[in-house]
């Protein structure tokens, strides 16, 4: 009964392990299986823009993006993995999305760095990818460039008992992403 019992409890939120350089950092934070953030995120390109609210929960390699914004764009959900995505829009359509970067900017006109922002919202670079990167005088990223982006992280703030990224700004040439994290929950390691 204890077994059963235990298999059905929800995870405990856990403290992060002690990270005192920037080689700790990468390796603790990049072997992190669950993990979530609540924040605010506004997307601007040229022509279009909003801000809302976006919540993020990594459980391995499995994802889910809640990002919720004014009327036109209502509620959108994408969850997925490394491998595929399924988008639910507003009016609780949901579409399989073969490129979800691209076919976010084909429907809204804007688009967020799905595949690396996993990576980055921890304050590491995305390890599928070369990246260029540059510490701040604490041994964390304070920016880098990968995939066509250029990532700064302008300020850390608690989350799990260590400095985490709070504000971060991605760009490329057509698109502006900031977000603000207000809300790290760390989960016990599997």
């Amino acid at each position: 009964m204890t077994a059963l019992i235990a298999g059905c409890a929800t995870p405990r939120s856990a403290l992060l392990p002690e990270i005192d350089s920037w080689a700790t950092r990468m390796a603790v934070l990049a072997g992190l299986d669950e993990w979530e953030f609540s924040g605010r995120i506004a997307v601007k390109t040229e022509a279009e823009g909003f801000n809302g609210k976006l919540r993020w929960t990594q459980d391995e390699d499995r994802f889910s993006a809640t990002v919720s914004g004014p009327l036109s764009i209502g509620k959108v959900r994408i969850e997925g993995d490394d491998r595929s995505a399924v988008m639910t829009d507003k009016d609780g359509v949901r579409t399989e999305l073969e490129d979800a970067e691209l076919e976010l900017r084909y429907r809204y006109g804007w688009t967020i760095p799905i595949e690396s922002l996993r990576f980055w919202a921890l304050g590491i670079p995305d390890p599928s990818a070369p990246a260029e990167t540059e510490l701040n005088a604490s041994g964390q990223l304070q920016s880098l460039r990968q995939r066509d982006w250029s990532v700064s992280i302008s300020r850390y703030d608690d989350g799990g008992g260590q400095l985490m990224p709070k504000m971060l700004t991605a760009e490329n040439s057509d698109t502006r992403v900031r977000l603000v994290i207000d809300h790290w929950v760390f989960y016990e390691q599997r």
